[in-house]
């Protein structure tokens, strides 16, 4: 017997529960963020190509900003959401997500979704990592968009 069934028979004898992402959490689209509005002060951000280029699967800090007034029309990224990409050049960056543990508030734009949730913030990053979570993606992956 695997270690992971034997824990869920010895913690979680009448089974696990099962939800769906959208049972837990609020799927809201990014919009309007170019590579030419990244600063290097101001309010925090993360580009969608830097999620799969500078950051790995949690961060709690940015290495890009933007004015406060271009800030004011981006989405919103609060403390534990996670931050997906949903464009890339190959089909392994694509929905590669990172969970924001900063204190503050930042903002993200095109090409990303904010999954806003009430779960722990590391356990769906990682969750995003996995081969299960791989096998759902492929299912509805059109070239290198989802």
């Amino acid at each position: 017997m695997r270690r992971l069934d034997r824990l869920i028979s010895e913690l979680c004898p009448d089974g696990v529960g099962f939800a769906s992402l959208g049972d837990v959490a609020e799927i809201v689209r990014g919009s309007g963020l170019t590579k030419n509005d990244l600063l290097e002060s101001g309010i925090g951000c993360i580009h969608y190509g830097q999620i799969y280029t500078r950051y790995g699967t949690f961060a709690d800090k940015t290495i890009s900003f933007v004015s406060e007034n271009l800030a004011d029309k981006l989405k919103k990224v609060y403390p534990d959401n996670l931050i997906m990409a949903v464009t890339s050049e190959n089909y392994e960056d694509v929905c590669k997500t990172v969970a924001w543990l900063g204190k503050e508030s930042i903002v993200t734009g095109g090409h990303t979704a904010i999954i806003r949730h009430n779960q722990n913030p590391k356990y769906l990053a990682y969750y995003f990592q996995t081969s299960d979570f791989s096998q759902q993606k492929r299912k509805i992956a059109h070239g290198t968009k989802l």
